[in-house]
């Protein structure tokens, strides 16, 4: 399938005794810290390629409403995607975020990254590339901070 030019970001996290911790992963191609990401397939909502990118990543099925979908979006210079060749008219793509509860640490690492790491927000912060990660992991942390105390 050929990919539309638009960029998914999910942010794998767990809720341990009150204590968050998200999941990054090394890409093994660029050798830095991420999250879940990938693009979007022609044919596919940004919501199903989301679901995509998680089974292929991290190897866990996710439904639909089980997927959380927050407001960042941002633009990433079309230089970072093997695929620019096709986007003449293009310089950016939009990158489009979201994050997805799991139950318990286990996921099943792709051939995409060398390692993954569970780490708390700061930790997060410090180790991702791409300020875009960290707007929207700051975004879902503040999301989940009002739930648990509001």
């Amino acid at each position: 399938m050929s990919r539309q030019p638009k960029q998914v970001l999910v942010i794998p996290f767990i809720i341990d005794q009150g204590n968050i911790k998200f999941c990054i992963l090394k890409r093994e191609d660029m050798n830095w810290w991420q999250f879940v990401s990938g693009g979007a397939e022609f044919g596919e909502s940004l919501a199903e390629s989301a679901l995509r990118e998680v089974q292929e990543e991290i190897g866990i099925s996710f439904s639909n409403n089980e997927l959380m979908h927050l407001d960042t979006c941002c633009s990433v210079p079309k230089k970072y995607f093997k695929d620019n060749d096709k986007w003449n008219d293009l310089y950016v793509v939009s990158e489009h975020s979201f994050a997805v509860k799991l139950s318990n640490e286990e996921i099943r690492l792709s051939d995409e990254h060398t390692e993954f790491k569970w780490v708390a927000y700061d930790e997060a912060v410090e180790l991702l590339q791409f300020d875009s990660n960290k707007t929207a992991l700051w975004e879902l942390k503040t999301r989940l901070e009002e739930v648990n105390n509001g």
